[in-house]
C-alpha cells in the first residue's frame, strides 16, 4: 500500500470514528437519556433475559422479552413538559398484518360499499414512545400507510370528541423506508403535543385530554411469537440519540 493510499485510508477511518462519536451526544440545551453504552437511567424489565440490548451504540430490541409483566423499557426519571428528540428505525418486517385499517383524515376507518371497515394485509412491525408513563399517550412507530407519529390510544377512543381524534391522526406519511433511520421531535406542553417526523410536522397541535402532568418515557414492546411464528407485529426496532430539553414557564 503506497503512502498516499494509506494516508487516505487513515483519514477515512478517522472520519468514520468522528461520525460515530457524534451519536448520543446531545445538542446545546438538551440532555442525553441514552449514553450509547449501557442502560444507565433506564429500567430494564425484570426477567427480560437480555432481549433489550445495547449494540454498537444503539438500543436494540428483538421483541422477545421474557419479562412476566410490562416488557417495555422505561426511564427512571419522570418528565413534565419537554422537547424530545429520538432517532429510531424498524429493522425488518417478517409479519404480515392482515388488519391494517385505511385511516381517513378525521381518524375514522374507511368502509367498503357494504359498510364493512376496509383492511389491508401489509408487512408490519410495531413500537412507539410512551409519554408521561402511559401507553395511551404513545407516539406510534409502525408501517401503516397513515404513517408513524399518531396517538392510537386517543384516535381509537370513541369517548373522545371528533376534533381530538382527528388532531392525533398524522397529516401525512413521513416515514423513511424500513431499515433506514427516522427522527422524531416531540414537543409537549400541558395537554398539547406536536410531532415532527423527519422534518415534516405530522401532528401540528393535538390535545391529549386528561394526560398526567408528569411521567416516565418508555420504548414500547409489541408482538408475540407462537410455535416459532410471529402472531402480531413485533417491535423489531432500534433507538439512539435520545435527547430531552425540559420546558419551564409559559
Amino acid at each position: 500500500m503506497n503512502k498516499m493510499v494509506l494516508t487516505g485510508w487513515i483519514a477515512l477511518v478517522a472520519l468514520a470514528g468522528d461520525v460515530r462519536a457524534a451519536d448520543n451526544t446531545p445538542p446545546e440545551g438538551f440532555t442525553s437519556l441514552f449514553n450509547g453504552r449501557d442502560f444507565s437511567g433506564w429500567k430494564v424489565p425484570e426477567g427480560d433475559n437480555g432481549h433489550w440490548q445495547v449494540i454498537d451504540g444503539v438500543i436494540d430490541y428483538d421483541a422477545l422479552s421474557e419479562a412476566k409483566g410490562d416488557k417495555s423499557l422505561y426511564t427512571e426519571r419522570e418528565f413534565g413538559d419537554f422537547v424530545l428528540h429520538v432517532d429510531w428505525r424498524i429493522k425488518e418486517t417478517p409479519f404480515i398484518n392482515p388488519n391494517v385499517p385505511y385511516i381517513l383524515p378525521d381518524g375514522t376507518h374507511a368502509r367498503d360499499i357494504t359498510g364493512k371497515p376496509m383492511k389491508l394485509a401489509l408487512p408490519d412491525s410495531d413500537s412507539g414512545i410512551y409519554l408521561r408513563g402511559s401507553g395511551k399517550n404513545q407516539v406510534n412507530i409502525w408501517c401503516w400507510p397513515a404513517g408513524s407519529g399518531e396517538f392510537y390510544g386517543y384516535r381509537m377512543d370513541a369517548k373522545m370528541p371528533p376534533e381530538v381524534r382527528a388532531a392525533v391522526t398524522p397529516r401525512t406519511q413521513a416515514d423513511n423506508p424500513v431499515g433506514e433511520w427516522n427522527r422524531f421531535e416531540i414537543t409537549i406542553r400541558g395537554d398539547r403535543v406536536q410531532v415532527v417526523l423527519n422534518g415534516t410536522t405530522v401532528i401540528p397541535d393535538a390535545q391529549l385530554p386528561d394526560i398526567a402532568p408528569r411521567g416516565a418515557l418508555a420504548l414500547q414492546h409489541h408482538g408475540g411469537m407462537r410455535d416459532g411464528q410471529w402472531v402480531s407485529p413485533p417491535s423489531l426496532v432500534q433507538f439512539k440519540n435520545i435527547y430531552i430539553k425540559e420546558l419551564v414557564g409559559p
